[in-house]
């Protein structure tokens, strides 16, 4: 029987503490970004969290981390600095995926002071060897590492104050389509990456705009499994694919020391894949932050078994 490879889904961090921003940069929705931070989400999102999510995962040893979005906060470029460390203290960026989050394109932003600081964790595999995007918009990326195929799709774009939808745009949309049409025969699990749900419920103002292009897209060509953040709850639905019901997964904020607003505290997903003769198996290890010993342990096992569209 096949290695078992694994992979930890991570997301919304929100990577604390919060930098005291300049009084220039308090502007428009950055402002409130910054007073709803003082107010109550300093209280959730705490770095004693991470540090013991941090331990977990060195413990586990596992292949591959992905992070769906949602690192920084208002995106304050000195929010870009912490976050490319602590991304480097979980793994090199050969090891470690990352797609944006509504919070990581907050505002406007210039590239070289913000997601350049990052571009090595979200760059794709070329034939010379890895290609990080040079601009917003250099989106959808693909990656091989083991029998996976992890493909990188950015929803994050700047979005009016009291609002915090995704958007991929038809551009990035026509370059899925092509790329999900090449990897249909690899034999690869293909997994996408993005941080807006693609069919779970949210408030409207915090919507995918363009789901259903990409679902109809998704049905078209296929994955094996999609991965997503945002909502800050655990997701598991099934969106309709070619070869069959398609699993769409989200978990909780990894970083959340209590559970708000109906929201669960801390919480990621270790997922493991193996190849069989005719299907993929995937394990899925739901792992939650304990309060009263400040680790991570299992929570809820989900298993999944797909045919090998190949």
């Amino acid at each position: 029987m096949a290695a078992m490879f694994t992979i930890a889904h991570i997301t919304d961090p929100h990577l604390a503490p919060l930098p005291t921003p300049p009084l220039r940069s308090l502007l428009g929705k950055r402002l409130l970004g910054y007073l709803s931070w003082k107010r109550r989400r300093h209280r959730i999102h705490r770095g004693e969290v991470l540090r013991a999510l941090e331990a977990d995962l060195a413990r586990l040893e596992v292949d591959q981390v992905v992070v769906t979005g949602d690192i920084t906060n208002i995106s304050l470029p000195d929010e870009f600095s912490a976050a490319s460390q602590w991304l480097t203290s979980i793994g090199s960026p050969d090891r470690v995926t990352v797609v944006p989050g509504n919070h990581d394109h907050y505002v406007r932003l210039r590239w070289e002071e913000t997601w350049a600081k990052w571009q090595d964790f979200m760059s794709g595999d070329g034939p010379d060897g890895p290609r990080p995007p040079s601009q917003f918009g250099d989106f959808p990326f693909v990656r091989h590492r083991g029998p996976a195929a992890i493909i990188g799709a950015s929803t994050a774009c700047p979005s009016p104050p009291g609002f915090a939808t995704g958007t991929l745009g038809s551009q990035q949309l026509s370059r899925l389509d092509q790329v999900l049409e090449d990897l249909r025969q690899s034999d690869r699990c293909r997994i996408l990456l993005l941080h807006h749900p693609i069919l779970s419920a949210v408030k409207w103002r915090k919507r995918l705009t363009d789901a259903q292009a990409l679902a109809q897209t998704v049905k078209r060509h296929g994955v094996e499994l999609i991965l997503h953040g945002h909502d800050h709850r655990f997701v598991e639905e099934f969106l309709p694919g070619p070869d069959g019901p398609i699993p769409v997964l989200g978990v909780p904020s990894a970083s959340a020391a209590i559970g708000d607003r109906g929201h669960p505290s801390a919480h990621y997903a270790v997922i493991g894949i193996r190849r069989t003769a005719s299907e993929w198996e995937l394990t899925v290890n739901q792992r939650g932050f304990g309060p009263s010993d400040q680790a991570f342990s299992e929570a809820r096992e989900l298993n999944f078994t797909l045919p090998r569209s190949a």
